[in-house]
Order: structure tokens, then sequence, then C-alpha cells
């Protein structure tokens, strides 16, 4: 008879330890190994709360007396939930970014997984024929009925993919009301191959010359691993890239996964793939509802997903027979995840490349530091796209000197003159600015007096049209005074320019020509981003005003004129990886400019014209700037030449925070000396963050630097323990933050 287990299980709580459990007899498979990576609901804490976690370990002996150890509840699973490889990749990553692997796992599976649901599909409204050989005729006037009904003579399809490719509810009822077609409930098939049946559905273009050869280097090399940077100005084609490499991969029956930065870019992106590839395409990011991650997790695991496009979470779907991963704009810092388990997800996915064996394609027009530093060195396979298809031609640039000139929110008169050019034409203009709301300060013009957040070290942005006061660091909101708060004068006036009162100068200076906002403030509704874009490519609105989330990708033919408003906080940031960012921002808004047939023009309007930064990027491109910029890091010894991690610490106390970390440097430079390696490592602090005080707690940070990566995770993985049994750390919230991209 069999007797019971001692389980080690990682659960999803803030500490890095696991627990031992009992496993009952009645629970214990034949296969003890088989254990391993299977998930169990077990009692934990005070109140003996039910959690989800993974059995990661079967120990012979526990550090508790046997008896004194609770019982599993249940287990879920038949067999370990993820395959073997993907299992220890999360292993690694618990090690490298210094996070407990129960919270790893937990974010690396979908939420109904978490909450203890099973690992099946739901079954599913199909919809087929009645006969395929039925007369169309009486249809011919109801194109949108044609064009359902012979999607569905060709095969049945699930209603959600029929949706994707724009068949409606009231389109599929009408057709069945004329015994057309019928509908039945299914389990999805997952038994599908494409291997000899990949075809592309549109005319595939002509590669250019570079396109061809970047399409071979990376196709002669399936089934190994390599990791290409492809370096591509902005409308030089390199989703055609991804396209081409997409059908090798799809023709010898693997999988693929398309990695974007942006829930915003996916519908495009899937669009666009689905024109090319009759072949089951799925979608992976936040926005989806959770039965819908299950879904696509479990297609990409039992191998029906062909394509799976995603943000930053995609990397984590268990795939099958995985073939190849791209990886678009690959620079983004939202590739970067912020809190939590702050893992990077192009070294995740290069990574699980090279674990898999097959080639991960990184493509970008402004590369980020670590990835050309490291093509250049020859670690990385280096592809260019240095010319745009066609006939299309590089924006002329621009620099207007704001300096002595009357300004209209922040427009200079020069830059309201080129956009009548422009909009004379019938052609379409881009305004950047990076500030959303009406104002970024309101203040007091008898006293002078600012309304500043109460909780951070910040001032509150004032939004008009809501009629409120919002700090965009803590998300607190605040109805905006009648009067001051120090004076009592009810003289306030907003000061600086957001996007929000951008959108209001120009419609009044330009009425004849509709103008779009877009940011995070008026995009929040589902599909709202999709239908501005549609909007925007049918001609509707002749000027566009956004933030970042206009930079990214989007292909707007018409457009010739692009200008950013204001940059010039860049110029003069803490932060080393500032000009970095502004490099990459200024290419990818210009690339917005002159896309198709039409020259385009970007303009950047600056009180610093002299500066060097502004002039190599104008003058010389991304190319020449980046490769400067490196030299200077090299100089001074920064990433991509040394590599960090940050320790955090905040509390409502700033001197708790504080002692803190100074307790953990004492222990880092005791780890340091006893190895020998305090010549070799750098501790800096501990120093208050940029903002030191925010949503109402003080911030800490200590760094650690070191020109050996290897040394940085040692020194981590030992002092570990040792900030675990620190009393003032139970005082303080405290994270470690491994390849840092943001000191704020």
């Amino acid at each position: 008879m069999a007797k019971e287990l001692i389980c080690r299980v990682a659960l999803a709580v803030p500490l890095h330890k696991q627990f031992d459990y009992l496993l009952p007899a009645h629970l214990i498979s034949e296969n003890q190994h088989s254990l391993i990576g299977r998930r169990v609901i077990v009692p934990f804490g005070g109140g003996y709360r039910k959690q989800v976690g993974v059995i990661t370990g079967l120990p012979e002996t526990s550090d508790y007396a046997i008896d004194k150890l609770k019982a599993i509840n249940d287990l879920l699973d038949h067999q370990p939930l993820l395959s073997d490889s993907l299992y220890q990749l999360l292993n690694w990553a618990s090690v490298y970014y210094q996070h407990p692997f129960g919270d790893v796992f937990q974010q690396a599976i979908p939420t109904l997984l978490r909450k203890g649901k099973p690992a099946t599909f739901n079954s599913k409204e199909y919809w087929q024929c009645i006969d395929k050989q039925m007369d169309t005729a009486p249809l011919s006037r109801a194109k949108k009925q044609l064009a359902a009904f012979d999607l569905l003579v060709k095969q049945d399809l699930p209603y959600e993919t029929l949706k994707q490719r724009g068949v409606s509810r009231t389109t599929l009822n009408s057709l069945q009301e004329k015994h057309y077609i019928r509908s039945y409930q299914q389990l999805p098939s997952t038994n599908l191959t494409w291997a000899e049946t990949t075809q592309t559905i549109e005319e595939t273009p002509q590669l250019s010359t570079e396109q061809a050869l970047a399409v071979t280097s990376v196709t002669q090399q399936l089934n190994h691993f390599k990791c290409y940077l492809l370096e591509g100005i902005t409308g030089s084609g390199k989703t055609e890239v991804y396209l081409n490499i997409l059908k090798a991969v799809l023709a010898e029956g693997q999988q693929a996964l398309v990695v974007v930065p942006e829930i915003g870019l996916t519908p495009q992106t899937i669009k666009r793939f689905q024109a090319r590839f009759d072949v089951p395409i799925y979608l992976k990011h936040s926005a989806l509802n959770e039965q819908q991650q299950l879904e696509t997790w479990l297609h990409a695991q039992q191998g029906s997903a062909a394509i799976i496009i995603g943000t930053r979470s995609a990397i984590f779907s268990d795939f099958k027979n995985l073939g190849v991963i791209i990886l678009d704009e690959e620079h983004d810092a939202s590739f970067k995840q912020q809190d939590s388990f702050r893992y990077h997800a192009r070294d995740f996915a290069i990574k699980r490349a090279s674990q898999l064996n097959i080639p991960i394609l990184l493509g970008s027009a402004t590369p980020a530091f670590e990835s050309l530093n490291n093509a250049l060195m020859g670690r990385y396979h280096h592809l260019q796209l240095t010319h745009r298809p066609g006939n299309a031609r590089p924006p002329k640039n621009d620099l207007i000197n704001l300096a002595g000139l009357p300004l209209k929110s922040g427009l200079s008169p020069q830059l309201i003159t080129l956009m009548q050019q422009h909009l004379a034409k019938n052609n379409q203009v881009i305004l950047f600015l990076n500030r959303r709301g009406y104002a970024p300060v309101l203040m007091c013009h008898e006293c002078g007096w600012l309304a500043k957040c109460q909780r951070c070290d910040a001032f509150y942005t004032y939004h008009k049209s809501a009629n409120y006061l919002h700090c965009h660091h803590c998300t607190a909101t605040h109805p905006v005074p009648e009067q001051c708060h120090d004076c009592g004068s009810t003289n306030l006036n907003s000061t600086g320019v957001g996007t929000e009162q951008l959108e209001e100068t120009l419609q009044q200076l330009f009425p004849d020509h509709p103008t779009v906002r877009i940011d995070r403030d008026n995009t929040r509704k589902k599909d709202s981003f999709n239908n501005y874009l549609n909007d925007i490519n049918s001609g509707k609105y002749k000027i566009l005003l956004g933030t970042q989330m206009l930079a990214k990708g989007h292909h707007f033919p018409d457009v010739t004129l692009v200008a950013l408003v204001d940059v010039d906080g860049a110029l003069f940031s803490n932060d080393f990886r500032a000009s970095e960012r502004l490099g990459q921002l200024f290419t990818q808004v210009a690339g917005r400019a002159g896309r198709a047939e039409k020259k385009g023009q970007v303009v950047l309007q600056t009180f610093h014209p002299e500066h060097n930064l502004l002039q190599e990027l104008v003058n010389n491109g991304y190319a020449d700037f980046s490769r400067s910029a490196l030299t200077e890091r090299r100089l001074a010894q920064l990433p991509p030449f040394s590599y960090q991690a940050l320790i955090r610490a905040e509390a409502l106390n700033a001197t708790q925070a504080e002692n803190f970390l100074k307790l953990c440097k004492q222990t880092l430079n005791q780890i340091a000396d006893n190895n020998k390696v305090s010549e070799r490592i750098l501790i800096l602090g501990p120093i208050p963050a940029s903002m030191e005080r925010r949503a109402g707690k003080y911030r800490f940070q200590l760094l650690i630097q070191s020109e050996q990566r290897v040394l940085v995770t040692k020194m981590l993985n030992t002092a570990l323990a040792h900030f675990d049994k620190m009393p003032e750390g139970r005082k303080v919230r405290w994270s470690i933050d491994v390849d840092p991209i943001d000191f704020i």
C-alpha cells in the first residue's frame, strides 16, 4: 500500500522559500517522478486559506516533523502542466532575476490555471454549410452573407475565427434562417498540420536584395540556434522579412511566436499575417478574457496554433513544436516588466531560443544599445535594411529654434505654416507630445502656489475636459480647487502644455481639418484605438496628435509631416539611458513620415538646437548616433559594457528604507571581501530614488555593478538568504531588479 509522500511546493507568495506538504496515499500516482511540475491545492496561512501551487521536489525528509506537515487537498493535473524545457527555463529565470519560483510559475500560466481550473478546452460554437452545392444566386445582393458562405464552404469554422475575419453574428443568423448554414458545439480540433498545405493568400511582394539576404540567412539555419539582429530603417520592410521567414517555418510544419511591444500593434499585425497565411493564428495579450487566454495557451501547447502573436507575456506560451521566435521593436522598454517578476522578454526569448535550438530574430529601426553592441561584437548575426522599398525616400529633417518665438500651446509660427502647406495638399500631419492632460501644472497667479500631489514628489496634471487633477504616478485624483490653498486667490492658471490643450488649439487653428487625439486618456475603451487607426487610414482625420502610442510601427501612407513639439526634457536627464531613448523616439516618430511615395518632412522644436545629440540625430541618423553613444558608454563603463542590479526599498518612514539598504550594502561588501572580488564589483548607495516619495512611501536604491554578469548573479544568490533573515526587511517593501532600465 502506498505511503504518504513529502512534496515540496512552490507558492505565489513574496517569500524566497518553498514549503513541505504531505501527499495523501489516495492521490499518489504510480510514477512518482511525474508529480514534479503538477499543480496542487494546499492550505496556507493561519486561516488555512487554499492556494494553488506547483510540486517542485520529492524530498525524503523535511526540516519539520512529519506529523506537523499539512496535507495536500487536491492534485489538479494528471501530468506535469508545462513541458520540461519551459519548466527548466522558469527555474533559470527565478535564479537569474532573483524572484520566488512559485510566483514565476504562476505568472507564466493563464489566469484560469492560476485559479485551479483544468487545463482543458471548453466546447465551442462552430458553423458549417448544410449543403455546399446550394444555389447562392439568392445571396448575390447580400455580399457579406455570400462571403461568409464561401468561407464555410471551405471548412467548418468556430465563431471566434469568423468574427476575426469580419463575419458578424447578424450575418450568420441570416444565413441560418435561409437554411444555408447551421451551428453546433464541439471541442476545438488540435490534430492539425500545415507543413505541405501552407500557401500564401495574397500576392507576395518582390523582395529587395537586402530583404532576400536577411530571409535566406535565417531560413538556412532553421533548427539551429542563432540570434539575428535585423536593423532596418523605418519603412524598410522588416515585416515582409518576418512573413517570408514564417513561410519557411510553417512549411516545415513548425510553429512560430511573434512578440510585439503594444496591444495596439497586435490587431494590425494579425490582419497582415491572416492576409498572407491560411493557418491558425492566435492572439495573446492582456485584453483577452480569461477563457480566451487559456484556449490560446492550449492551442500553442497542443500544436494547433501555427502562429502566436502577442505582447510580453506571450513568451511564456508552451509550444509543442516551436520553430522560430520573432521579436519586433526589440528596443522597446515595455518588454521589461517593471514590478513583481522583473524579467525582460527579449532576454528571456533569447534564452528560450538557445534552449530549443531554434533561431530568434530581433527587429528594430533603433536597436537597444545592448543588442547593437552584441551584433557589432559578433555575438549576434547583424542583418541590415538601409533602403525603403520602391520610390519611398527618407524624410527631410529640420530643427526649429524656439528661443524668442511666440508660441501657441507650444506651436511655433514656422510649424503652423508648415502644417498649413502640407494640409493644403490633402496630406496628413502628426504632432507628437509625450505629455497627457491639459497642462502639467496648476499654479496660483498671485502667490505662485503649485497644486502638488500629497503622496508623491510630483505635481498634479490638470485635465480640463473632466475638470479634475490627476497624479500620473500614484493615480490619485482631486477636484480642481476654486481658490489657492495658500493665499485664497481664485486666479488659478494652468502652466505648460499637454495633449488635451494642444488638441483644443489645433481645432481653433485648423477648423476645416479634423483633429484626433490618441493617448491613454481617450483609448481606454475596448477597440477604441483600432477604431481611431481605421478612421485615420480612411482619411477621416487630417491632424493626428498623440503620445508615444503613435510612434510605434504604424503605417500611415498619407502622413507627410511629423513634428515633435517638445523633447528638451530628455536632453538634460539624470538617467544615462535618456539620450538613447530620445534617439529611438525621434527616429521612430520620424519614421511615420513619407512611408509611401510621398516625400516626408520631420520637424523638431527645441530651445537647444545646438545640442550635440540633436545635431547628430538630425544630420546623421540613429545609426551614426548609436555607435558614437556606445563609445561614450564604453568609456564610462556603463551598460552594455557592465551589468547592473538594483535593490529597491520603500517604506512610510524614510529612515527605515535607507537603513535596510545600508545593512544590505554591508552584507554585499562582506561577501565581496570573502570572495576576494571587491575590486571587480561596485556597490553604490543607498540614495533616494529620482522621485523619492511616491504613493506616500519613501523610496531608496542600492546599485550593484560589475563588468562580469556572473559576478552580479553570484553575489545576489549568496546575499539573498541574508536579506531574507534581516528583521529590518520586514519593516519595508524591498525588491531586486536585475538589468534595470528604469531608475525613477
